[in-house]
């Protein structure tokens, strides 16, 4: 895992055992959360690129803001997993961050329970 290379930006609708796991395996993590949490997604991709930090998102409207409205973005994972499973969510980013590091950063990633889906960002 790229753990020097990637830093998140956790949504406020990230699960808390899900940041945890991140902060637990070494990587710099700032969680909505504890910042506002009723920051808008326009102030959330603010900060991900003045910080080049990765979005982590439950929430699609960030695809639609990337792709529709042309917002600029160091990174995206949405996860889309049923049920909202935190263990299932933290077993499929660890698999994402050991077996993809280098298409995360520039990449729309979208996690779901039996594939990722990665879409290059330089092309928008």
């Amino acid at each position: 895992m790229k753990k020097g290379t990637i830093k998140f930006l956790a949504d406020v609708n990230i699960e808390k055992p899900v940041v945890d796991f991140l902060v637990k395996n070494g990587f710099d993590v700032k969680w909505v959360t504890n910042i506002d949490k009723q920051m808008q997604d326009v102030a959330v991709f603010r900060i991900a690129n003045a910080e080049q930090r990765i979005i982590l998102t439950n929430d699609k409207d960030f695809g639609e803001m990337c792709f529709f409205q042309k917002k600029t973005s160091h990174g995206i994972i949405l996860l889309r997993i049923k049920g909202q499973d935190s263990f299932k969510k933290i077993g499929l980013l660890k698999k994402l961050l050991e077996r993809y590091p280098d298409k995360i950063i520039k990449h729309f990633v979208i996690v779901k329970e039996n594939k990722f889906r990665f879409i290059p960002l330089e092309v928008i």
